[in-house]
């Protein structure tokens, strides 16, 4: 029997609904339970394919090729569970399959209303994940009280109600701000956001109180008062030194067991915790420390490369290390070159991640081109392989105004535009003119590694699945001249058409990637790439 647990948010946005979620799942998991997690965004968007990073942070990608909110991310990286595309839907997405659904008169005449067609999409939606899992996690995106989250909040006030209170229980996120001028932590928004979510109809039975200190018992009692929740099922939230400690923290606190109390489940088995526990005295106890610099264009919000950062971090579980991230804003270095001297010098390795369009371009070509002068550790993830590519073929090939067709008409196009490409048994074909959301290569695509390579070397494979999302691509056609210069294209899409990872064999550890490797990587399972990345540049440390 499959148990849905729906976890909402009050008070402010950013509370970590998304990371209590996923560690919630891990608790159960690590009790024996089969779990699921998925997302309800309420924007109108179809997918965040075609959102800003300033204003979404990243988008996290799936192996069949979904555009997905950055919470999945913490979903496989806390429980190891692949999330797929039916893992999260939005406002606009409801909205797209009912009027579909309208177009081709499934409604035999009826006016469509937002109750109940809109609400039974998303009921349908949740309804799927029915005998998938021994609990199924659904995180309600936005903050209680938004215009936006009204149909997904009545959606799962009926749905409560039709599966009752043995298969269905409701958490709160909510917040506890400290007020300095009066010395303590007010309960008073928490109660605010229980009565606005009680004013739809739903009644929350736990809630989680986000705190940056500890809670007063005292406290915790009125707040369980006020909002008619048992004593123990208020439960405190606080900050922690690293997101992979919030399992062990919300199981110290008693939340896996408050949950398991609700459903009136009693004989479950006790929670093998130790990973977590290795990973955290890892983190906390580290045997040394690198610096890397991260050379990107949207560093003003560190959520637009949340994965990359978490896989850095794997990197140094891996490796026993302190991996302290430089973020570096790429546009600096478009102008003088002394500013890259001044903003680089002393790193002990380089990273330049994905991104879209010309601005800070030249400054990410310049810090390739930094790294491979100065045999500082490189990695191009997506753009920054593209980036490390023009810079070779400018610099040690002489192609002068070598570039992207991404930039303009002008100059030599060492990065073009994919027309096609190879998707399972069939072959897509893009445009120009092609929408932009959903058009890119998206998803987990093979490639095959030259023998003797490096990254055969560290993947400890001929052969790899990697998850791509990427409109532009390397032009094979320079293949030779650059492999003569030393930049080796050292893997290939299986039909030999497309470029995967470029190395350079005149060089200790400069590696590109046109995929995502940072989507795939977790605490207790990281990516082989990043962990010999900062293995590199612990050895780079030892040399400066």
């Amino acid at each position: 029997m499959t148990r849905f647990i729906f976890i909402t948010g009050g008070v402010v946005s950013s509370l970590g609904k998304g990371l209590a979620s996923a560690a919630l799942g891990a608790l159960l998991q690590a009790r024996g339970y089969k779990v699921r997690l998925c997302k309800l965004d309420p924007y109108l968007n179809v997918d965040p394919g075609t959102m800003s990073p300033f204003q979404h942070g990243e988008v996290f990608v799936t192996d069949d090729g979904a555009e997905t909110d950055l919470d999945l991310g913490h979903y496989e990286r806390f429980t190891g569970n692949s999330a797929c595309k039916n893992d999260n839907t939005t406002t606009g997405r409801i909205y797209t399959n009912v009027l579909a659904r309208e177009r081709r008169g499934d409604y035999l005449g009826a006016t469509v209303q937002v109750i109940p067609h809109v609400t039974d999409e998303i009921k349908s939606f949740i309804r799927e994940k029915d005998g998938s899992a021994d609990f199924v996690l659904v995180e309600i995106g936005g903050t209680v009280g938004d215009i936006e989250s009204l149909p997904f909040l009545e959606s799962i006030r009926q749905f409560g109600n039709e599966m009752g209170r043995a298969r269905a229980l409701f958490i709160h996120v909510t917040l506890l701000p400290y007020i300095p001028a009066a010395g303590e932590l007010k309960t008073k928004p928490t109660q605010h956001s229980v009565k606005e979510l009680m004013a739809v109809g739903i009644r929350p039975r736990i809630l989680l109180c986000r705190a940056d200190r500890q809670i007063d018992k005292e406290e915790l009692r009125k707040i369980a008062l006020f909002c008619n929740i048992d004593d123990e099922k208020v439960i405190p939230a606080l900050d922690v030194k690293t997101i992979y400690e919030v399992p062990l923290s919300y199981h110290k606190e008693g939340l896996d067991t408050q949950v398991l109390d609700a459903f009136g489940i009693k004989d479950a088995k006790a929670p093998d915790l130790s990973k977590w526990e290795e990973i955290v005295r890892r983190i906390k106890n580290p045997e040394s420390e690198v610096t890397i610099a991260v050379v990107g264009k949207y560093t003003n919000l560190t959520d637009s490369y949340k994965s990359l950062n978490e896989a850095l971090v794997h990197g140094g579980i891996a490796n026993n290390a302190k991996v302290n991230i430089k973020f570096v804003e790429s546009t600096l270095f478009d102008s003088a070159e002394k500013d890259i001297v001044h903003q680089l010098d002393g790193v002990h390795a380089i990273l330049v991640p994905g991104g879209f369009g010309e601005r800070g371009a030249e400054g990410k070509i310049k810090a390739a081109k930094f790294a491979r002068e100065r045999k500082i550790p490189y990695f191009g993830i997506c753009f920054g392989l593209q980036m490390a590519v023009v810079e070779a073929a400018r610099h040690t090939i002489g192609i002068k105004d070598a570039t992207s067709t991404e930039f303009g008409e002008k100059g030599t196009h060492i990065i073009g535009l994919m027309t096609e490409w190879v998707k399972g048994n069939a072959k897509e074909e893009r445009t120009a003119a092609n929408d932009m959301g959903g058009t890119m290569r998206l998803g987990a695509y093979p490639a095959l590694l030259r023998s003797g390579s490096k990254v055969a070397e560290i993947y400890g494979s001929a052969s790899i699945s990697e998850r791509h999302r990427h409109r532009y691509e390397v032009n094979v056609a320079y293949k030779e001249k650059l492999e003569e210069k030393g930049f080796i294209f050292s893997g290939m899409s299986p039909d030999g058409t497309l470029p995967e990872i470029c190395e350079r064999n005149d060089h200790p550890w400069f590696i590109g990637v046109q995929y995502h490797p940072e989507l795939k990587s977790k605490p207790f399972d990281p990516h082989p790439l990043f962990v010999s990345f900062v293995k590199a540049a612990i050895e780079q440390g030892r040399l400066v």
